[in-house]
């Protein structure tokens, strides 16, 4: 997972809705160390950490390791059981098939269904017959459970033939390219993942002595992927993140990635983005890290990531996050 990533404001508001009396939201953000003041700002951000730590918590209280998300709550400890059960399978197609038998056990409102067409293994989220689908946020953190838990169980991010979406592109669809590492497609028939086969008929790596680590850092270790995943945009913020202090064109990128400007920029608009879109996003998430998370001055906060004038970088945060750098400092 790349340090610097944050997560939309929207994964909160999302979150905070299995809670349903208000008066109790700024307590558990308080707890999460986020500015109650950003719930209010469409492009606000938290760090990944600030979320797990709000997932968690809601988790605990509400005895539901998918707080809120389905119809009847998953209760604490399901999530240990699944992992333990796919331990033990001969490789990562039938631990996949015995997530699908566990889930089918506690969740009414969907199934997973497993089909496999040639060299490609589908995952799909099928709603209840006569259900609508779940909301977005249960239909992310389904795919990213069944993501992280089989890439654990491989010791490696598993590549993503392409994820499917049963709803338009949403306000955070951007992040996108972090939570899935593969070509995105909205709007389809359902929502679901495809892996190559190959990647699937290969034993499981993982043991019960890792299991303790990977379930109390839950779900910062599945939610985002590793940088290192060898996706265009994810390279070009690899480079960029060691290169922040200076100016560092996408002719240099290009040259650091044997290509030409106009075959980066082609790769990059197929993959959703832009050098400048990817270079603002990283910059906006190292500047939240470090204001959350150190007392350095906003100056050189900005100057970090290479605003030379602080009244630039306040304009370009606010542009950003929808708010100042002051508003993300902890109180």
């Amino acid at each position: 997972m790349p340090t610097s990533t944050t997560i939309p404001i929207d994964f909160v508001r999302e979150l905070l809705t299995a809670v349903p009396d208000p008066a109790r939201h700024a307590a558990y953000l308080a707890s999460a160390g986020i500015a109650p003041a950003l719930m209010d700002e469409s492009s606000a951000r938290v760090t990944t950490n600030q979320f797990s730590d709000l997932y968690r918590l809601l988790a605990r209280e509400l005895d539901d390791e998918l707080p809120g998300m389905f119809s009847r709550p998953v209760r604490g400890g399901a999530l240990k059981l699944l992992c333990l059960s796919m331990l033990e399978a001969p490789n990562l197609r039938v631990a996949l098939y015995r997530l699908s038998c566990f889930f089918r056990l506690l969740i009414d409102d969907m199934r997973i269904q497993i089909t496999v067409s040639h060299d490609v293994v589908c995952v799909a989220l099928v709603p209840a017959q006569g259900a609508e689908p779940a909301r977005v946020l249960a239909q992310e953190m389904m795919l990213k459970v069944v993501h992280g838990v089989t890439s654990w169980l491989a010791g490696k991010q598993l590549p993503l033939e392409r994820a499917d979406f049963c709803y338009p592109p949403p306000q955070h669809a951007s992040a996108y390219a972090y939570l899935f590492p593969g070509p995105v497609f909205f709007d389809q028939a359902r929502t679901a993942l495809y892996f190559r086969i190959g990647n699937l008929d290969v034993p499981t790596r993982r043991n019960k002595r890792t299991l303790t680590e990977f379930l109390r850092r839950a779900p910062a270790d599945w939610l985002f992927v590793s940088s290192a995943e060898r996706v265009i945009s994810h390279r070009v913020r690899e480079y960029l993140e060691n290169h922040l202090e200076g100016a560092t064109p996408i002719d240099e990128v290009a040259d650091v990635l044997h290509c030409s400007i106009r075959t980066l920029s082609r790769r990059l608009s197929v993959e959703g983005t832009s050098y400048q879109a990817i270079k603002d996003e990283l910059r906006r998430d190292v500047a939240i890290q470090l204001l959350t998370k150190t007392a350095t001055p906003v100056a050189v906060i900005g100057a970090r990531i290479g605003f030379d004038d602080p009244t630039t970088f306040y304009r370009a945060f606010k542009k950003w996050t929808g708010s100042t750098p002051g508003a993300y400092r902890p109180t």
